[in-house]
């Protein structure tokens, strides 16, 4: 959830180490700190807020050291305040810590370190752990042979903690080292000329070098400028494996867009043409797919899927759902990845799990998929960033190829999870009883996905007015029935998220059984209204919000033909493949979204209590 960075080298610290945080902002923006070695000590700038602030405190301070740590913060423990913003240092001064992730058992361990004369100024668990490596080192007269008391610190004290963290760590008698650990908490090193770093993603430190150690669970790296070494909390060595970072730091920037979450909007024919680029079959009538590590065989003994995911991940797999029942003829069921591993969820054999997420490093996602390959399932992944925890540790899976996505609100991620979730059921389904035509059908509409994208982009102008009319509501209503009643809540959450508007998504037909409660001339509805056999089922549901005086705002395709008057906005987007169409209809709701917020001077990019990569529970 949080951002981290670290920098050991022969250039001043602090300026890297801020522009890497810039990066990472997204991650979490509660407040932002770095400390640099300098002077035989620590020096300490934090701030509340964003880098920024932090960038200015800094300056103040003359940061002149060539290695330190850095954090920007999303809180867990305590509020946010300059005191409980990191990096933290041991109340004897020998320790400085950055640390992502949640400690269980900080209560017990400050109730262990106060009868020893360590304080605390801040009301968070960082501290604590802070303060026990302190007490570790303060011990470790002499360390196991061969290992620095530095490193035996780190580790003795990891051997107490319960629960998460991706921590970095610097030690006053210790110049030109850092430590870094993990679990849970993704951690990524970074090999450059005389120099290492260490982030919590590879975009804080892509722009020095592009050669890459993703860190595991249960491992602990020592670095200096020139070197590294990784052990195991066993103290095992362990042979790194060093991978190349296949994208520049220009394609996480925002270019010529006022925010990232426009340019990512745009971005999407692209996106979708590299998410399915070399993944159909010759014949064009069928998917492949090149990592699921799965035969053909296995495939058709499958008797049924799971899905978990979180958020908007989610309704992508509910979106996949359909498509997969309704094409392949298999039962498919999808679960909250948070909830499925607290329940004691009766499973099917020959029942194959997916679990999809954008960072692969959701932690409640990583939970669920190990759940289920504890008892004995094959999992499956779908994600965007290779290397990252839930791709390593799945048994197959699909990347899905879009480039860094920064907004927090995904839009270019979600239509891609829903074009591989089309890319799947067609897959499974002409392995089972979908005929060869319909398969060419099939293929030659997820290729015509990009160009409908475009001409539903086109629309942007129509609806940014539109969005100006709406965006003193505080309460919205969004209505699909079957592929798109996901879209209905995807829709809901990007409003909810960027513009903070109270939205609720539902099953048209299910507004009679309850919501209609909530409807009025204050509470407008945003209808998904494409043409095909229940259109007219869905008018009727318009007509109900009608005649209680409810705005309507209608999202049609071009075939359809509503009554006159019924709605009080109207946007056109193309006819198109049954699977298509969720992917084609969630770009009015992500613009709408998107322009309300804007019309309402929200912080688009950094929604207020949100972060991009949810690693904490």
């Amino acid at each position: 959830m949080c951002g981290i960075v670290g920098y050991v080298g022969k250039q001043k610290a602090a300026p890297l180490i801020i522009e890497g945080l810039k990066r990472l902002e997204y991650r979490g923006y509660d407040s932002a700190g770095v400390a640099v070695f300098q002077g035989g000590k620590f020096e300490v700038a934090k701030k509340i807020g964003r880098v920024a602030n932090l960038e200015i405190e800094a300056s103040h301070h003359r940061l002149t050291g060539t290695f330190g740590i850095g954090h920007t913060r999303w809180a867990t423990h305590g509020g946010v305040t300059d005191a409980n913003a990191h990096p933290h240092v041991s109340s004897d001064g020998t320790i400085a810590l950055i640390h992502n992730g949640v400690i269980e058992n900080y209560g017990k361990i400050k109730n262990f370190l106060l009868p020893k004369g360590y304080t605390f100024k801040s009301e968070t668990d960082t501290e604590v752990l802070c303060n026990l490596i302190a007490y570790h080192y303060a011990k470790e007269a002499v360390a196991r042979e061969g290992e620095s008391r530095f490193v035996e610190s780190v580790r003795k004290t990891l051997h107490h903690v319960e629960g998460t963290y991706g921590i970095v760590v610097m030690a006053l008698d210790a110049p030109g080292e850092l430590v870094t650990a993990r679990k849970g908490s993704p951690l990524i090193l970074g090999l450059g000329d005389g120099e290492s770093l260490v982030a919590s993603d590879v975009s804080a430190i892509v722009s020095r070098t592009q050669s890459v150690v993703y860190l595991k669970d249960g491992e602990i790296a020592h670095l200096t400028a020139s070197n590294f070494a990784i052990t195991t909390l066993g103290s095992d060595s362990v042979e790194p494996v060093v991978d190349k970072v296949t994208w520049s730091i220009t394609d996480a920037e925002m270019g010529d867009h006022s925010h990232f979450m426009e340019k990512e909007i745009f971005e999407q024919p692209t996106a979708l043409e590299n998410a399915m680029r070399g993944r159909f079959s010759a014949d064009g009538s069928t998917a492949q797919f090149g990592g699921l590590n799965i035969s053909a065989g296995e495939f058709r003994g499958i008797e049924r899927f799971m899905f978990c995911a979180c958020g908007t991940a989610l309704h992508a797999c509910m979106v996949t759902e359909h498509l997969i029942e309704e094409f392949a003829r298999i039962p498919v069921e999808c679960d909250y990845a948070s909830e499925f591993r607290y329940r004691n969820s009766p499973l099917f054999r020959n029942t194959l799990f997916f679990v999809m997420s954008q960072s692969g490093e959701t932690i409640d996602t990583l939970a669920a998929m190990r759940e289920a390959k504890r008892k004995g399932y094959k999992v499956l992944a779908v994600n965007n960033v290779v290397g990252s925890t839930i791709a390593r540790e799945a048994d197959g899976g699909i990347y899905q190829h879009v480039g860094p996505e920064v907004g927090v609100a995904s839009t270019k991620a979600f239509t891609s999870q829903l074009l591989i979730g089309a890319m799947l059921a067609l897959y499974i389904g002409r392995m089972r009883d979908l005929s060869f035509g319909a398969g060419v059908r099939y293929v030659e509409a997820l290729k015509g996905a990009p160009d409908l994208v475009r001409k539903a982009l086109l629309q942007a102008d129509h609806i940014k007015a539109i969005a100006k009319r709406y965006a003193h509501y505080t309460d919205m209503l969004f209505l699909g029935r079957l592929s798109l009643f996901p879209i209905a809540l995807e829709g809901a959450l990007k409003l909810k998220e960027i513009s903070y508007i109270h939205a609720e998504g539902y099953p048209a037909a299910e507004m009679k059984h309850g919501p209609i409660a909530l409807v009025s001339e204050k509470c407008p509805s945003v209808f998904f209204a494409p043409s095909g056999e229940i259109v007219n089922k869905i008018i009727s549901s318009m007509q109900e919000i009608k005649a209680r005086k409810g705005p309507i705002i209608a999202i049609i395709t071009e075939r359809v033909e509503l009554p006159a008057g019924l709605a009080d906005e109207t946007i056109v987007i193309p006819e198109c493949h049954e699977a298509v169409l969720p992917i084609v209809a969630s770009i009015p709701v992500q613009l709408l979204s998107y322009y309300i917020a804007v019309e309402r001077g929200c912080d688009v990019d950094k929604p207020r209590n949100l972060a991009k990569s949810v690693t904490v529970e």
